[in-house]
């Protein structure tokens, strides 16, 4: 018996609209931003410093193993000459962004250190007194510790699904708490092992309204920062007033220099001349970067913020997760409000000033990743170190503007860095079990 084949037809070849590969999209935000940042800064700060003036930087201090020397520079030249490195990282981006490819992350280091030291040069221009460098640096960092803890605080929320708009709160309750607690046992340290509980226990009336009774996220953050707000501004009115030398006279907390690195030169200070709250800082972030991207916990914490009905699947108690990485969050918060004290700050009436808003931008900045909120923090603890600098120093830019500097640098990086970032697909909503 003979088996006859059938020729089968070849599948017909797909249209040539649909072969083509998608190509991604242009994105020219992050390089058209740093090509205007280029051309203000060579305007601004070069062609309009005059040319006889100098720009003197101090970088020494006492305790440096050995001393430098001040550093004097012409002010239009060396303002020009960082212009014109900036325009020089914006055309690497461009031709990057024209390539379709991922703009290297050390052009957009080049671009802000550039442009910072170039209004450095334009402010103190012709200036008798000097810039000090190695202080500014050292203030930036010890400014940026609340707000790295914010935000860590908030990463931690936000990754398993619950949006923290209450990091004001949480930073405001923990450094009611340990002001309250480091006066009353006359320990600092006291006071920094009270702050966590002061956060989260604003956390847990966060998650409760939120898990439980999955009440809109936003709202209940706001609320909250109004509650304590107002509750910390009634018992300073009421009782610390009464007895501020008992309540609100929190020792110092003293530096701890680590021995040899403490001595070097600019970087010593900077990074190893410190309270307790800064190493904390260096290793909440090494920890969660790793825990967070690199062990099951962090796994299901952010499977519980991505997908929760997968999660349940394989077996996470999705509500359980959130509630645990809100309330530890919310400590990691109440730790920052520590740290705002941590110079023996007497507690005032809305001490933190908006620096909740201000992590919670630095989180969003930092793409909900702990390096990029350290990353983000220490930009924004550097506006602000600036600011009180310039205040001490005396500079051409009005007191007033000094003052917003902070906050309109937040407002720049949000509007003009961050460009388009995805949160956890599920922050912010519910999941009924």
């Amino acid at each position: 018996m003979s088996t006859t084949h059938t020729p089968v037809a070849p599948a017909p070849a797909a249209p040539e609209h649909l072969s083509t590969p998608v190509q991604a999209p242009v994105r020219w935000r992050g390089p058209l931003t740093s090509v205007a940042l280029g051309v203000f800064s060579l305007v601004a700060f070069g062609l309009a410093t005059p040319g006889s003036y100098e720009t003197t930087f101090t970088l020494a201090t006492r305790g440096d193993l050995f001393q430098i020397a001040p550093v004097t520079v012409p002010s239009r030249v060396s303002a020009v000459l960082l212009s014109l490195v900036v325009l020089a990282a914006a055309a690497v981006q461009v031709q990057r962004a024209r390539a379709r490819r991922r703009v290297p992350v050390w052009t957009h280091v080049v671009v802000g250190a550039a442009v910072f030291l170039a209004l450095l040069v334009w402010v103190m221009a012709g200036r008798e007194a000097a810039m000090p460098f190695t202080l500014l640096l050292t203030n930036a960092l010890v400014l940026a510790v609340p707000l790295v803890l914010g935000a860590l605080a908030g990463l931690l929320c936000e990754r398993s699904g619950i949006i923290n708009i209450a990091i004001e709160g949480q930073l405001l309750a923990g450094a009611f708490l340990a002001v309250v607690v480091a006066s009353t046992t006359g320990n600092p340290y006291a006071g920094l092992l009270a702050a966590p509980f002061a956060g989260a226990l604003v956390g847990l009336g966060l998650g409760l309204f939120a898990i439980r009774y999955r009440v809109d996220q936003i709202i209940v953050g706001v609320v909250l920062n109004v509650l304590v707000i107002g509750l910390t501004n009634y018992l300073f009115s009421t009782v610390l007033t009464n007895n501020p030398q008992q309540l609100n006279s929190p020792p110092r907390l003293p530096n701890l220099p680590v021995p040899l690195l403490a001595d070097i030169p600019v970087l010593g200070p900077v990074l190893f001349d410190h309270p307790l709250t800064v190493y904390l800082m260096y290793v909440g972030v090494a920890v969660l970067q790793i825990m967070v991207f690199r062990s099951r916990w962090g796994l299901r914490m952010r499977a519980a913020g991505e997908h929760p009905k997968a999660a349940d699947t394989v077996g996470i108690n999705v509500n359980r997760t959130r509630l645990r990485s809100t309330v530890l969050g919310s400590a990691v918060a109440g730790l920052g409000g520590a740290a705002l004290v941590s110079a023996g700050l007497a507690f005032t009436k809305e001490l933190t000033s908006g620096k909740g808003y201000i992590a919670l931008a630095a989180m969003i900045l930092g793409r909900w990743s702990p390096t990029g909120a350290l990353a983000a923090s220490l930009f924004f603890g550097l506006a602000d170190a600036l600011r009180r600098v310039l205040n001490n120093t005396g500079s051409p830019i009005p007191s007033e503007l000094l003052a917003m500097l902070p906050y309109l640098a937040t407002i720049f990086a949000v509007a003009g860095l961050v460009g388009r970032v995805r949160p956890p697909a599920a922050e912010g909503v519910p999941y009924p079990k």
